[in-house]
C-alpha cells in the first residue's frame, strides 16, 4: 500500500498568530508535525501553505512544500488544489494531517491509510474513547456513532447516542462513558473523491452542526471509522495549548 500525507499550514490564526512558526523546544511547530508524519511510512509528505514565511521555513528542512491560494474556505479546498498541483491519480490515497498537532502519533496516520486501503469507501477517519462526562456534554468535542461494519452513521456536537434514562433524569453520574466515541480530525481520502466532495451541494446538516464531514454522509457516501491504535493528543489552538505541549516534551 502506498499513500501520501498532506499537511495544510495556514499562517493566520486568531488565537495564536503565525501558529505554524511558533517555537517548540527549538523547532517550529510545522517542522515537528512534518517529522512525525515522515515516520508513518508514507511515499511522500507535503506541506501546503498560504504564506511565504511558512514556505521559506519549510524549505529549510524539505523541498516538499507547496504554495496554495489564500482564499480557500476549508482544508478540503486546499487539499483539492494540492491534488491538482501534484496531478495525482484518482486512486491515490491521501492522509490529511492537521498542521497544529506536534505530538501526532505516526501509527495513527498509517492506521487510517490502511483502513481506507482495505475498503471501497472514499474516506476514512478515526475515533477515541470519551473519558469524561464533561467531554460528552462539550459541543467542541465531536461525537460519532458507527455501525457494525465500521461505517460512520453520524457525527454531532450533541451527546450521541442519547442515553434516555440518564439524560432524561439529568443524572450525569449514570451516563455510561463506554457508549461514547469522540471523532479525531485525521482523514484519509481517495484523491478523486476530494474533487467530488467540492461538487456536492452544501447540506443542511453540516451547516447546523458546522461539521464538513456531514456533507459526505448526507449525499450517501460512506466514511470508514475505527478507534485509534495510539493515544491522540490535543492540537495547539491557544498559547495555553502551546505551553502544555512544551511542558509535555520537557518531561
Amino acid at each position: 500500500m502506498e499513500f501520501i500525507v498532506v499537511i495544510p499550514a495556514r499562517y493566520a490564526s486568531t488565537r495564536l498568530p503565525g501558529k505554524p512558526l511558533v517555537d517548540i523546544c527549538g523547532k517550529t511547530m510545522i517542522q515537528r508535525v512534518f517529522e512525525q508524519a515522515e515516520k508513518a511510512g508514507a511515499k511522500a509528505v507535503y506541506v501546503a501553505t498560504d504564506h511565504q514565511l511558512v514556505f521559506d521555513e519549510v524549505k529549510k528542512f524539505t523541498n516538499n512544500v507547496l504554495m496554495t491560494r489564500e482564499d480557500h474556505q476549508s482544508g478540503t479546498e486546499r487539499l483539492a488544489e494540492v491534488v491538482d498541483i501534484l496531478n495525482l491519480d484518482d486512486d491515490t490515497l491521501i492522509v490529511n494531517v492537521q498542521g497544529d498537532e506536534p505530538l501526532l502519533e505516526p501509527e495513527n496516520i498509517t492506521q487510517v491509510a490502511n483502513l481506507l486501503f482495505a475498503s471501497s469507501a472514499p474516506m476514512a477517519t478515526l475515533s477515541v474513547d470519551v473519558e469524561s462526562v464533561e467531554e460528552v456534554l462539550n459541543p467542541n468535542a465531536v461525537k460519532v456513532v458507527s455501525d457494525a461494519n465500521n461505517n460512520a452513521l453520524y457525527f454531532s456536537r450533541a451527546s450521541i447516542p442519547f442515553q434516555r434514562e440518564s439524560m432524561m433524569e439529568l443524572d450525569e453520574s449514570k451516563i455510561p462513558l463506554s457508549h461514547f466515541k469522540r471523532h479525531v480530525g485525521i482523514y484519509a481520502y481517495r484523491a478523486g473523491f476530494i474533487k467530488t466532495y467540492l461538487q456536492l451541494s452544501v447540506s443542511p446538516l453540516e451547516v447546523q452542526e458546522s461539521l464538513e464531514q456531514l456533507r459526505v454522509l448526507y449525499h450517501g457516501y460512506p466514511i470508514k471509522i475505527t478507534k485509534a491504535n495510539k493515544p491522540v493528543h490535543a492540537g495547539v489552538d491557544t498559547p495555553e495549548d502551546l505551553a502544555r505541549v512544551i511542558e509535555y516534551l520537557n518531561g
